[in-house]
């Protein structure tokens, strides 16, 4: 069977579970809506969290950062699941306790102040709205490449099976649609990364694969560092970038992702406290199937994608590959504008190197050779492309389009669900309409589901950048601003509102301007935009990694507010005392 219809089938299946799954749990309640009636298994809500928290960042994404920064990649897996540990130990039991819906919910409450509730609105929705713009894309890039459509038209089919599941069946359709979504991704990124170690290594675990010799007795890793070298790149295994932005951009993802409010809600579903830290734990193990899988992927990728292509030995000139004679996996990805090829010197060979070396600019012009001719080869496609690039059985190639959608799709929904149940239940509800019925705050959340739908698939349509760098400006924007709010709401009795609304306000203000500086948004003197480069940043911190310094500025601001304006009240100071007892942590009645 070729692989189009066998991708056919398989999604198509999995498409019809999900909507089979959303029909069964249709949400009848706002209970239901907002928190699937507080009823989900611990075991099951783990591992509905760990597909809500793996997006097509985690799933595409990830592996594609691993595998063309190599080290300084790091980060991520050290930022993300750090970061989930964080959100596990210091946030989801106290949050289950307080027993609300949603983050503003709990920060309206805690800041006894209507203002507050509205700012951590605000900051929910520009910062799920950003990391929703990464899965349209892992959703457009997966269907325009293995259902040969259009990158716009596998967008709108992604955004029509969404808008189906989620406003149909609100955090209980999302949640049982999520865990057979985990099940579909989970199979989907193993698989292929079992069968591709094997013929790399004759090492079944991938995990170990990476650790272990290719068949000429070299260790992997080594002859990566080998091959990229030959080609003018850095080592793969040496640190590029500079030591103290590792730093700040890994607690920007660590802060990013316990503020993350998608994450966060799942911990509303349980029944009680006790569940809560048991489906946080189960959720880590499912979790960490795929993150310890991430780097033999992103490495076995590169190493499989650089040989495919130089098909010969560097000083060899008639080595490369011939243009003519690329393999089917090229011409399908170039089919989707995600791969290019640019024949620079007419030689009709594909010239693969890193020509912005100076030291390795004259070998190749003794080659003859005038540019890297890969003008582009878009990071997202790695995990995608690489059972292709193996050569594995189109069932396999298949199995991986389908969980790519799954991983895009399921985080998709959690990040739609959080943005609509703020406005239904946090604006509308508990702000401008307390007296809106359940049936009409019910028909609410549908209605802001679909909009924010549309207005994220219309963001999806011109994404800033690649998946994974998109999702990272995301956990920027939540750490600087929900993460402190949050933090200093559970653990501080001194911090008011005032200086809460303060902090929130300049955390989120300072990420948004530096961002939108150093993305080349900004003009300076009217004409001449910023230079988004290391030498240009402040302090040496990325774009992406200004969301650790918002989030200092965040607490400073609110501490020293608080310290200037009026006490906490007594009442709101016995409350954040309450949150932290322990007494009835195990009491499946605790609210």
């Amino acid at each position: 069977m070729d692989l189009q219809t066998l991708t056919y089938i398989v999604v198509g299946l999995t498409f019809s579970l999900y909507i089979g799954i959303a029909i069964w749990a249709r949400a009848g309640t706002t209970g239901e809506y907002y928190a699937a009636g507080r009823g989900v298994h611990p075991v099951a809500n783990g591992m509905a969290t760990a597909a809500d928290w793996m997006s097509a960042a985690s799933f595409i994404g990830m592996a594609g950062l691993i595998a063309f920064k190599g080290y300084d990649a790091s980060i991520f897996l050290m930022g993300w699941t750090g970061g989930y540990v964080l959100l596990a130990l210091c946030l989801a039991p106290y949050l289950r306790k307080f027993g609300k819906f949603t983050v503003p919910d709990f920060i309206g409450d805690r800041y006894y102040s209507r203002t507050a509730r509205i700012v951590a609105v605000i900051c929910l929705i520009v910062a799920s709205l950003t990391y929703v713009i990464g899965q349209m894309k892992g959703i457009g890039v997966a269907f325009s490449r293995f259902l040969d459509v259009e990158y716009a038209t596998g967008l709108y089919a992604g955004m029509a099976i969404v808008f189906f599941y989620a406003v149909l069946g609100g955090m209980k359709g999302v949640t049982y649609t999520q865990i057979a979504q985990y099940c579909v991704l989970i199979f989907a990124y193993t698989v292929p990364a079992v069968f591709i170690s094997l013929n790399l290594t004759d090492n079944p675990i991938p995990q170990l694969g990476l650790l272990s010799d290719t068949a000429d007795g070299t260790p992997l890793l080594v002859k990566l560092d080998q091959t990229l070298v030959d080609l003018g790149f850095a080592e793969y295994t040496a640190q590029k970038g500079g030591t103290f932005n590792m730093i700040m951009y890994t607690l920007s993802l660590m802060m990013g992702t316990a503020g993350l409010p998608h994450v966060i809600i799942r911990f509303f579903t349980v029944p009680n406290v006790a569940d809560a830290r048991s489906s946080a734990g189960w959720a880590l193990f499912f979790i960490a199937i795929l993150y310890t899988t991430a780097p033999a992927v992103g490495s076995m990728a590169r190493l499989n994608l650089t040989n495919t292509i130089q098909h010969g030995e560097v000083g060899a000139p008639d080595g490369n590959l011939a243009y003519a004679e690329r393999p089917e996996w090229f011409k399908n990805w170039e089919g989707t504008g995600l791969l290019q090829f640019e024949d620079k010197n007419g030689d009709g060979r594909i010239q693969y190197y890193d020509d912005t070396n100076p030291d390795f600019a004259p070998k190749a012009e003794s080659f003859g050779w005038k540019g890297n001719e890969m003008v582009k080869v878009d990071r997202d496609i790695m995990v995608l492309a690489n059972p292709e690039i193996a050569n594995l059985p189109n069932w396999v190639i298949a199995l991986v389009a389908a969980g790519g959608l799954a991983a895009a799709l399921s985080t998709a929904a959690g990040l739609l669900l959080a943005m609509s149940t703020a406005i239904s239940h946090d604006l509308l509800k508990r702000t401008f309409m307390p007296n809106i019925s359940e049936k009409n705050e019910l028909m609410s959340a549908r209605i802001a589901m679909a909009g924010a739908i549309v207005v994220a698939g219309y963001l999806g349509l011109n994404p800033p950048g690649f998946a994974a760098q998109v999702v990272a400006l995301a956990f920027g924007l939540a750490a600087s601003s929900i993460f402190p709010a949050l933090m200093m709401g559970i653990f501080s009795t001194r911090i008011n509102n005032t200086g809460a609304v303060a902090g929130m306000l300049v955390g989120l203000t300072s990420t948004l301007v530096y961002i939108f500086t150093y993305k080349g948004w900004f003009f300076v003197s009217g004409t001449n935009m910023l230079a988004n480069t290391p030498d240009q940043w402040f302090l040496g911190i990325a774009p992406e990694a200004f969301g650790a310094l918002g989030a200092m500025l965040n607490f400073a601001v609110a501490f020293a507010v608080s310290s200037m304006t009026k006490p906490v009240p007594e009442d709101i100071r016995e409350m954040v005392e309450s949150i932290r007892v322990p007494k009835g942590a195990a009491d499946a009645q605790d609210h």
